[in-house]
């Protein structure tokens, strides 16, 4: 499954991440505006993809639009999913966000690290 991701990025899932991802959405309250707009903008741009024999898949017109792919992409895993980002809105984001990941380490991953 694709689908639009934060940042301007694209998320890829197996169908089975999908759907679990699907049923945790259903927890959240109806009566969140936040959750309903995160619900329908999610799922509205779902895309079912089949990968084809040599394991390509293909992003629609709407979803190279909205994640600004042009030649040169990035694929990076990211827990349960892939993102697909251009490479130069990927460069930028690095970029603007390595302090944000330097500071990170103690205090907000202390029970993880």
């Amino acid at each position: 499954m694709v689908t639009r991701n934060q940042d301007n990025s694209l998320a890829v899932y197996r169908l089975d991440d999908f759907d679990v991802l699907a049923e945790r959405t259903k927890a959240a309250s109806r009566n969140n505006p936040q959750a309903r707009a995160y619900q329908r903008y999610f799922f509205a741009s779902a895309d079912e993809q089949r990968p084809d024999g040599q394991g390509r898949i293909t992003l629609s017109p709407d979803h190279r639009n909205y994640a600004g792919l042009t030649k040169d992409c990035v694929v990076i895993g990211s827990f349960d999913h892939l993102e697909i980002w251009d490479a130069q809105t990927w460069g930028a984001y690095q970029s603007e966000h390595e302090e944000d990941f330097s500071a990170a380490g103690s205090d907000a991953f202390e029970a993880l690290l």
